[in-house]
């Protein structure tokens, strides 16, 4: 299907012998596209692992893509729909000649002189290794496109990274998935397959994204200022001990919520504390782990500190289906084409409908070229900085 800018197209095959649907899905390629193709990016279901090499030396020879990225997934995205445990091949292409487009593989290496991200290249930082200062600029429209081997790569380190030296950059993408242990989740960058790594394309110059990072949950009760913490610890909630105040939160709310919690519930981080009212996409979601009664703590699946806002939120299907309906009408664009990175916890594990979220981005942006899948986690900007999430939606829409 092509966009009507002819500057995207996809396709995709839903058949574990895809030798038999390649060409006529290469061809749907090639005639969605008014010129080259820039950027091709693919995601497989983990039933083409052991074939990943071969499929990409077929695209790379019927295609002859400039740049191309991807890895596996445990579902797939393609247009509307969402394939979870059936054989899927999803295929996405771009025309964007007046782009600079840069692909490369970043690793991860421990050195006695401290770990470094290997693989950036020259072109964009001026050093063979490494991220340089900002004496090597970017334009304005920069984006980081980023699928990574979870077991390999500690993107949250690339980040924190990038948000010292291209601060406002935004990161979009996803964790390989499809397999649980290291070494078997597999990444693309141009023709070679990787087992470890992350695949990374910089695109910038002529391309105009927006980008929606949903996840999936509602603030209920007050927002609280943290007054004590210890690391992962919040031991203090607007000076009162926080596990009387989490106590006295579920015992005001109502017993549809109450039930809520007890299937799990999460807290929210304020990412700006620089505005007077609070919405859903305001808040930087983590997970609550648990409490320590001797300490009076709420336990966290990340770092706190004093003075931050925070207030605790739940996820069930409503929200996060009401969450990702709010973000999308938000936005007003011409849009051409999107990639679509959601959690492998969301799909049929959380909605009741199929294809929930790729259905959400076909009800809001039209009938555009769309690929994505089931990740391990997933890459996103929440408040101008990027986070590695989970069980969220992550998308990034082209304008034609």
């Amino acid at each position: 299907m092509a966009s009507v800018s002819n500057q995207f197209a996809s396709a995709v095959i839903t058949t574990d012998a895809w030798q038999s649907e390649l060409d006529a899905c290469c061809q749907r390629l090639r005639d969605g596209l008014d010129g080259q193709i820039d950027l091709l990016v693919m995601f497989v279901s983990s039933h083409f692992q052991s074939e990943l090499e071969h499929i990409v030396e077929c695209l790379h020879r019927q295609l002859s893509p400039r740049h191309m990225i991807g890895g596996t997934g445990e579902g797939v995205i393609a247009d509307a729909q969402e394939f979870e445990g059936t054989p899927a091949i999803s295929l996405w292409c771009a025309s964007l000649p007046q782009s600079q487009i840069d692909s490369m593989r970043l690793t991860f290496e421990r050195t006695p002189d401290g770990s470094t991200f290997t693989g950036w290249l020259e072109s964009l930082d001026g050093q063979a290794s490494g991220i340089s200062p900002s004496d090597n600029q970017w334009e304005d429209d920069a984006v980081i496109l980023l699928v990574g081997e979870p077991f390999s790569f500690p993107v949250e380190g690339l980040l924190q990274r990038l948000e010292e030296d291209r601060p406002g950059v935004p990161v979009v993408g996803g964790m390989a998935s499809g397999f649980q242990v290291p070494g078997e989740n597999r990444i693309v960058v141009g023709p070679d397959v990787f087992d470890s790594g992350a695949a990374v394309v910089v695109l910038q110059g002529s391309v105009k994204t927006w980008k929606v990072v949903s996840q999936g949950c509602r603030p209920i009760g007050p927002r609280f200022v943290i007054t004590a913490a210890d690391q992962n610890l919040i031991t203090g909630l607007g000076g009162k001990p926080a596990l009387d105040e989490l106590k006295h939160l579920y015992q005001e709310l109502p017993t549809r919520e109450q039930a809520a919690m007890q299937q799990g519930f999460h807290i929210g981080r304020v990412v700006s504390e620089y505005q007077d009212e609070y919405l859903m996409g305001d808040f930087l979601i983590r997970n609550v782990v648990g409490v320590e009664p001797d300490e009076q703590a709420v336990v966290i699946a990340d770092y706190f500190r004093v003075g931050q806002t925070v207030q605790f939120h739940i996820r069930d299907q409503q929200s996060a289906s009401q969450e990702l309906t709010q973000l999308l009408s938000r936005l007003e664009t011409d849009a051409a084409g999107a990639l679509l990175f959601t959690c492998n916890g969301r799909g049929q594990r959380l909605f009741e409908v199929e294809s929930h979220d790729a259905a959400a981005v076909r009800q809001h942006l039209g009938a555009l070229p769309v690929s994505g899948f089931f990740a391990q986690g997933e890459l996103g900007p929440v408040g101008g900085k990027n986070f590695l999430h989970g069980f969220t939606a992550s998308i990034i829409v082209f304008e034609s």
